[in-house]
């Protein structure tokens, strides 16, 4: 493999890997800014009441993009399949 192709390779993995964890990092600042407006507003100090619904949200939205996940997984195997055999 060529430096260009190696260069082209890399990029196209952090752009798989930037598709595949946004939904869910999204998911996870959402909520995590949603309990810390609402122990500001309350003065709640627990600790744990960020982890908890953290957790759950994370969880929840790993079943809902794990179709989207999967089919973009997929096809970039199948994209990194294709330039293994087109390899001299």
């Amino acid at each position: 493999m060529t430096t260009p192709e190696v260069l082209e390779f890399l990029r196209d993995a952090i752009f798989v890997l930037l598709q595949v964890a946004s939904p869910v990092m999204a998911v996870g600042l959402v909520v995590g800014l949603t309990v810390a407006l609402f122990q500001a507003l309350t003065q709640i100090q627990e600790m744990t009441l960020v982890f908890v619904p953290k957790i759950f949200a994370i969880f929840l939205s790993l079943l809902i993009f794990m179709p989207f996940m999967i089919n973009v997984l997929t096809s970039f195997m199948e994209r990194t399949a294709q330039r293994i055999i087109a390899l001299p």
